[in-house]
């Protein structure tokens, strides 16, 4: 693996455009400040890393299964497990579901007993 610092999220793009494959991305800029973008070009595989408080860096691996070893061990780094996200999902949907049942609109009932359909 080899490593070099890059001064310009302008030299980043230009290889992410350059990019036969892009393989995986972790993390965001606006949430996590730092993302890894993970692309290969030609025969080679790289790790274009952007960050707004640290330096940039672009990472070649030497082959496919290093790669992967590594972008396992960035989604450690960042939190960003598979099933995690999963789960957070869910767990949104019972609560949509949840409210949907209860139909209580904070407290206010906007039917009363004296309500009448006929018109």
């Amino acid at each position: 693996m080899q490593e070099i610092e890059i001064l310009s999220w302008t030299t980043l793009d230009a290889l992410k455009e350059a990019a036969t494959r892009v393989i995986d991305s972790i993390g965001n800029l606006d949430t996590d400040e730092q993302m890894s973008l993970f692309c290969a070009i030609e025969e080679d595989y790289l790790e274009l890393h952007y960050s707004e408080l640290e330096a940039n860096y672009l990472r070649r691996f030497d082959d496919e299964d290093e790669l992967f070893k590594h972008i396992a061990k960035r989604r450690e780094e960042l939190g960003e497990a598979e099933e995690e996200a999963m789960e957070y999902f869910e767990d949104d949907d019972d609560a949509f579901n949840r409210d949907e049942e209860e139909d209580d609109l904070d407290g206010y009932n906007i039917r009363s007993d004296e309500d009448d359909d006929t018109f």
